[in-house]
């Protein structure tokens, strides 16, 4: 049975000076009844920008006095997105002291879910998002980011030495087995972002949730529903997809598996690379069927806008791409709700 979807922001405090504060209140004014909020960095000079404190873990009363803060503009706080890389990057590459970082995730992941924080969601990218160095230009003279793998492939080695793909999914699937039953005991889910880019490896490491197949591979780890997926539209409409059935397949699949948690609603230019993150209704997915095929799985989790373009007079964070992006989701919902 259909249940609504609902519309949310995705944000990270502090880009472009703006406040936590000023971004909840933009969320609201526009309409947004959820948010998820992103902590992913743990650098000195980019404290503005961390929403929960903490050089290792994060504490139950820091985020239980987020998720209040969030509801004091009458929105809900459906989940948190990324924590510091060094909170578990020696997981990532399998490092001796890894088990200490475990713990610390553990008490981590333990204390999002007892502050009434339904979904935790990260990534298994321990070199980052890549992107072509000099925005692209799209209509008009829109900026956007672009990926094109070639001008990547002589990149420095970024974590000293070439990692392999059978080693990287040894540590995944430690990780996996060790967190999923910590996240079913507290009733949080757990999702893993796609590769972004969706490319096989850069900078010496693999990337390896970078295809339907590696997914599948994800959630066969444990079979769990806190072994699930974060769902970012645009990375997973990058894979290579020959038919061009491919993102409406994974749709389908891994929503009637319910293992989409929340979804980066975005667009691109084509599937495989190079390519561009355009406007929400100028790449080459089709956003009305891929909404129509959310509805007909039965997803009734949060859209978000993600990785807007910026036009003439924008901000740092895109509050005109952003405003632009969440009008087009939410006239599809309000169409959607009155059939």
């Amino acid at each position: 049975m259909y249940r609504p979807m609902r519309l949310g922001f995705n944000f990270i405090n502090g880009l472009g000076d703006h406040s936590l504060d000023d971004l909840l209140m933009f969320a609201a004014q526009y309409g947004a009844t959820d948010v998820v909020l992103q902590s992913y960095t743990g650098k000195a000079s980019h404290e503005k920008y961390t929403i929960v404190p903490g050089a290792k873990r994060w504490e139950l009363n820091d985020l239980i006095a987020l998720r209040k803060k969030v509801e004091s503009f009458g929105l809900h706080l459906e989940a948190l997105e990324n924590v510091p890389s060094a909170f578990y990057d020696n997981i990532m590459f399998g490092a001796s002291n890894r088990d200490e970082q475990i713990e610390n995730m553990i008490y981590t992941i333990r204390n999002i879910a007892r502050a009434d924080i339904p979904i935790f969601g990260y990534n298994w990218m321990p070199s980052g998002v890549w992107r072509n160095s000099v925005n692209s230009n799209h209509r008009a003279g829109t900026k956007v980011t672009a990926y094109d793998h070639s001008q990547h492939v002589e990149e420095p080695l970024t974590h000293g030495r070439i990692y392999s793909e059978d080693e990287m999914w040894d540590n995944l699937e430690y990780w996996i087995k060790i967190i999923t039953p910590v996240a079913e005991e507290e009733g949080i889910r757990l999702g893993i972002h796609p590769a972004d880019p969706p490319v096989y490896s850069v900078g010496g490491v693999p990337r390896l949730l970078n295809s339907f197949d590696a997914y599948k591979r994800l959630i066969e780890i444990i079979d769990s529903p806190s072994n699930a997926i974060e769902f970012c539209q645009g990375t997973f409409s990058e894979m290579e997809d020959a038919d061009g059935e491919g993102i409406f397949n994974m749709i389908r699949y891994f929503g009637e598996r319910n293992k989409i948690l929340y979804v980066h609603f975005r667009n691109v230019s084509n599937a495989g690379e190079p390519f561009k993150e355009e406007f929400i209704n100028t790449g080459h997915v089709d956003m009305i069927r891929a909404l129509k095929t959310y509805m007909e799985v039965g997803f009734d989790g949060v859209l978000v806008n993600d990785h807007v373009p910026i036009t003439t007079g924008d901000t740092e964070w895109g509050h005109q791409g952003r405003a632009y992006a969440n009008g087009y989701i939410q006239g599809l919902l309000d169409v959607f709700d009155s059939h």
